[in-house]
């Protein structure tokens, strides 16, 4: 692996992370929201990018213009849309091409590691030996990745068949993110090995089998009690819930920008950590990469989606005391919630909050 890679992709995650906190402080100081041209500047300072542009065509009726015979004319404005960078990144652990998301392509380290935490496949961050994030640019960098499947093709039919793939490929933003885990998950890997094609941020994409899809997570169930001690968890009050909406909708950069992207936060040692990403599984994958890299115990999180299955069922993984949505629960999210000791909150808006569990 590339050393230098390695350090490009750490420097990513740990500039992301200072470019929030900064912009939570600054905002602290000031009640004014930022001007969108601060934002993007804000988004762009990323090594990679978050969101790109794209000249559109908006089409509205404006009521202030009707002519003489109350007919509403359709008018247009022609301009460039910022839009959220979908990237394809492909997880590869020991070798092996393990699974494919599409998600937003930064803080990768920690969606890598949330999402095979997620995945069962390693329980400490430790596990992880080394790990390496690569950006395909160019045909030579694809090349290898479609070598497999062209060598099982005719020596004539090779090169068409390679040509034809990258051209493909070149359609897309692609990552690689190449993993190392210790000889204990190699083992796990090989029995549960899958290939794996998620739409954005799919939690149950790809798995086949009612036990691998609704497990068991009796190990993972907290009576309600907080990590790292055994008081219950103090249930989020209304007033600390809305201060940290507050905070996220004046940090969530690409949102602000796009429109098109979720956010899983958290408040540690009095201080907003957010992650974005097309996808809300992703999001929350990130923030659990984020715990388990930093070591650091969360008493809750804040998604701006709504509650489904899959990131209840994430977050008893992670043994997240309170897991508090923007939106709705689903019902099996709230069953399986109560069942192993997860406080789930929903409607978190218009000075409101409703909760279903942990009270």
């Amino acid at each position: 692996m590339q050393a230098s890679l390695s350090q490009y992709s750490k420097w990513e995650v740990d500039r992301k992370m200072i470019t929030i906190e900064t912009y939570v402080k600054e905002n602290e100081r000031t009640s004014e929201q930022p001007h969108e041209s601060n934002v993007f500047e804000s988004v762009n300072t990323s090594m990679t990018p978050l969101v790109r542009t794209h000249l559109s065509e908006k089409h509205y009726y404006s009521s202030a213009n009707n002519n003489d015979d109350n007919i509403a004319q359709v008018h247009i404005d022609r301009q460039p849309a910022s839009l959220a960078v979908e990237a394809a990144v492909a997880i590869i652990i020991n070798g092996i091409h393990y699974a494919v998301l599409m998600a937003s392509p930064h803080q990768l380290e920690y969606l890598a590691v949330g999402f095979l935490f997620s995945e069962g496949l390693i329980q400490h961050s430790h596990e992880l030996l080394d790990w390496d994030v690569t950006q395909l640019t160019d045909t030579a960098s694809y090349q290898p990745l479609t070598q497999e499947s062209a060598d099982l093709e005719s020596e004539d039919a090779e090169a068409e068949s390679l040509e034809q793939t990258l051209q493909q490929l070149q359609d897309y933003d692609i990552y690689i993110v190449e993993l190392v885990l210790n000889q204990r998950c190699h083992q796990r890997i090989q029995a549960q090995k899958r290939q794996l094609a998620g739409r954005t941020g799919c939690g149950m994409c790809g798995i086949t089998g009612l036990a691998q899809a609704l497990p068991d997570l009796s190990s993972y169930a907290q009576d309600n009690v907080s990590n790292g001690s055994n008081k219950k968890s103090t249930t989020p009050s209304l007033d600390d819930l809305l201060k940290m909406r507050q905070q996220v909708d004046a940090t969530q950069h690409t949102h602000q920008l796009t429109g098109a992207v979720h956010a899983a936060a958290t408040m540690h040692q009095q201080q907003l950590y957010l992650f974005e990403d097309v996808g809300r599984h992703n999001a929350l994958d990130k923030l659990i990469g984020w715990q388990l890299r930093q070591k650091v115990d969360v008493d809750c999180v804040l998604m701006t989606s709504r509650l489904s299955i899959e990131l209840v069922q994430k977050s008893i993984r992670g043994r997240i005391p309170w897991l508090v949505g923007m939106s709705a629960p689903t019902s099996t999210a709230v069953r399986v919630a109560e069942r192993y000791g997860l406080g789930l909150a929903g409607f978190l808006r218009n000075d409101r909050v409703t909760y279903y569990s942990g009270i």
